[in-house]
């Protein structure tokens, strides 16, 4: 990967266009396969070197399971809680797109918006 700096500066405009798609989204965040955070915009209460850890165990459990199971490489995760949706997407081979939503958002929506904007965040080359 390159420079932090450099690929939070290219991709925090990206996920701040995707924030704004829906008053639903209250945070997005690229991170890298290990939990580090390359670029996000988070709420206050969002801390990102948790969500980072987190999604990392979850992308290696998931990616262990999927195999496991015969369903190929892990392409996304949904968490449904009982206060909204966190959304893993793979970007790449070496990031991931985390979405965070409130339980009113419309789920096929933010899959096109996610999956549009993993595709802009891969065509700047930087993750």
């Amino acid at each position: 990967m390159n420079d932090k700096k450099a690929v939070a500066t290219a991709v925090t405009p990206i996920l701040k266009k995707l924030n704004s798609t829906s008053s639903d989204i209250q945070a997005s965040a690229v991170m890298s396969r290990d939990g580090h955070t390359l670029a996000s915009v988070l709420g206050d209460t969002v801390n990102s070197v948790r969500l980072g850890a987190m999604c990392a165990t979850l992308l290696s459990l998931g990616e262990k399971a999927s195999l496991e199971l015969n369903r190929g490489h892990l392409k996304q995760i949904l968490i449904h809680g009982e206060e909204g949706y966190v959304l893993l997407l793979r970007i790449g081979a070496k990031a991931v797109l985390a979405v965070v939503s409130q339980p009113s958002a419309n789920l096929g929506m933010m899959l096109v918006e996610a999956r549009r904007t993993a595709s802009e965040i891969v065509a700047l080359s930087v993750v």
